[in-house]
């Protein structure tokens, strides 16, 4: 029985792994952690970035195609009831939750690490570079996008190390970064390597962590965040516990004791409507609600003023304006005789003349429940069709106008129901145009007794009321800051310019002092012929020479470079 035998220079097959099929070239198996590593790689280049930048806002857009269920839930519900085809399919899919969905929070997270995987390397590549020293002088200066020379004469007995440190200094108060680098010889040359632009790359490093703070604050707000909705009529006063919103909406770990205890009033609302202008005639012109508002129970109490615009900021939240409209003031009894209901009811507004619907509940009625539904006119005017319309937003004639319907309103069972809206599916309609008894029409002050001693309901009188948002985001501030960081991150490196300058001195043998110096940037910069010009004169201006081009060397002269014959007009070239 023979035994295989392997060569000393030919590995062993364990360590051979994959064989090139380009020749023996052993290539070492990439395994799980250098998976990982390659994975890892490609998340944080910058490319990878960018484009989970723009999946991110790719990912947004169904937000703004379909309703979200956090916004409002009706109008989801609704959406899966008119179309029961596809809207289970949607929902599955989660976009009717896309901002809270699993495949939008994956996206945000891999942008989160991946900024952070490219923030953290070049950050500390940048700290090295900026500690370190400008690269060495190069042999061949008149190679550089920018060169020039200049020639010190021999009457001004300018030595190379002394031309070298006076260029250095005038390059300092150009805001270059120099290192200074003496010859060692009386005739061996002096050089001056120097940078500047470092704050371009700190500039797009700040870009990257103000988005990653971006990214941080929105996170908060989500997590720890609030909103919420409430209608508040004159007089009626709002205090910020749960049991006080219409709708709330909670963040993720949202806690009810971080519910700042304060609470507002609405004093009054007015509304100023053009009664100048022809064609704008009856427009809203300005909006104010007066409001007194205590920071906490013990706390004195503040007059303020609530516009369009300008929230109201009180307990780490924001009180905004969103809708306004009528509240009649109603006096529901039943057939007992006894007050079922007594209170304003808000009316929702249908067009500019604030034509509003209104739905009023009585469950308390006995011995049968009461429902009206119907229109508030706030100027009722009647049309030749002999149906009354509004002609104004001010209540100069205002009218209710409204059918009744008695029997089970389905309260009692504790089911929700929408406060707008009367489900007539288990209750009989005692007034309507088209009952004997007629449609209710109440005018300011009146009142009408249903059919049968079934109960009565009165006008008594007219309120405005305030539709409000409430939000409370504690990453607001922190996302403004890191935008406004971000921004500025932005402009320093698209306005900055890295730059490289070396000056190169030598002595010649008749006294003259020779010059020449060249300039490289990092990238496109079209400043850096104008830099040229601008250090050329600084330096000219230091020896005391003429800030144009200097006479051509005669043969012989030479260049500090390799002191042969050489032209000495500043040139530009091509990098």
């Amino acid at each position: 029985m023979s035994e295989k035998n392997t060569s000393p220079t030919e590995p062993a097959p364990a360590a051979r792994g994959k064989q090139s099929q380009r020749g023996d070239v052993a290539l070492p198996a990439l395994g799980v952690l250098g998976m990982l590593r390659w994975a890892w790689t490609q998340l944080t280049s910058m490319k990878t970035a960018l484009f989970l930048l723009l999946l991110l806002a790719v990912a947004a857009v169904p937000g703004s195609l379909f309703p979200q269920r956090p916004a409002n839930p009706a109008v989801v519900t609704q959406y899966l009831k008119d179309h029961p085809d596809y809207g289970p399919v949607l929902d599955t899919l989660q976009m009717f939750d896309v901002y809270s969905s699993a495949w939008f929070s994956a996206v945000y997270l891999l942008l989160f690490i991946s900024l952070i995987g490219c923030i953290i390397p070049r950050a500390i590549a940048h700290w090295r570079q900026w500690r370190s020293q400008p690269p060495r002088t190069p042999a061949r200066l008149s190679r550089l996008s920018e060169y020039g020379t200049l020639v010190v004469p021999a009457e001004k007995r300018l030595g190379a190390a002394h031309a070298a440190e006076q260029a250095a200094a005038v390059l300092k108060r150009r805001g270059y970064r120099v290192d200074l680098r003496p010859g060692d010889a009386p005739n061996a040359f002096s050089s001056v390597g120097a940078e500047k632009g470092y704050l371009k790359e700190l500039g797009n490093l700040c870009f990257h962590a103000g988005l990653v703070g971006v990214l941080v604050s929105v996170a908060i707000g989500g997590l720890f965040g609030y909103s919420g909705q409430r209608t508040l009529v004159e007089g009626e006063t709002f205090v910020n516990t749960l049991v006080g919103y219409d709708t709330f909406t909670p963040g993720t770990n949202f806690q009810s004791s971080s519910l700042s205890p304060y609470s507002l009033q609405l004093d009054r609302f007015e509304v100023r409507y053009d009664r100048e202008s022809v064609k704008q005639f009856g427009q809203p012109l300005d909006f104010t609600g007066y409001l007194t508002t205590t920071d906490s129970p013990d706390a004195e109490p503040r007059q303020r003023i609530l516009k369009v615009n300008d929230p109201v900021m009180i307990g780490g939240t924001s009180v905004y304006l969103v809708g306004n409209g009528y509240a009649p003031v109603v006096t529901v009894r039943g057939g007992d005789g006894q007050i079922a209901y007594q209170g304003p009811i808000p009316s929702i507004p249908t067009d500019a003349v604030y034509t509003s619907t209104i739905v009023i509940k009585a469950p308390d009625a006995r011995p049968t429940q009461l429902g009206f539904v119907g229109f508030f006119l706030p100027t009722s005017v009647e049309g030749k069709d002999g149906v009354a319309f509004s002609a104004d937003p001010d209540p100069l004639n205002v009218q209710l106008n409204l059918n009744s319907y008695v029997g089970d309103l389905g309260l009692d069972a504790g089911t929700p129901q929408n406060v707008y809206a009367l489900d007539i599916a288990k209750l009989t309609q005692v007034n309507g145009r088209d009952k004997p008894a007629g449609g209710i029409v109440l005018g300011a002050g009146e009142s009408y007794t249903l059919p049968d001693g079934q109960g009565s309901i009165s006008f008594d009188g007219l309120k405005r009321f305030v539709a409000l948002d409430i939000h409370h985001n504690p990453g607001q501030l922190g996302a403004l800051a890191f935008s406004v960081f971000s921004l500025m991150g932005l402009v320093i490196s698209l306005f900055l310019s890295r730059r490289r300058l070396w000056v190169r001195v030598g002595q010649h043998e008749d006294g003259r002092t020779m010059v020449e110096y060249g300039l490289l940037a990092r990238g496109e910069d079209y400043g850096l012929a104008a830099e040229g010009r601008a250090v050329r004169a600084a330096l000219a201006e230091a020896w005391g020479l003429p800030a144009g081009p200097e006479q051509t060397p005669s043969a012989g002269q030479g260049t500090a470079a390799d002191a042969t014959p050489t032209t000495s007009t500043p040139t530009h070239k091509d990098a």
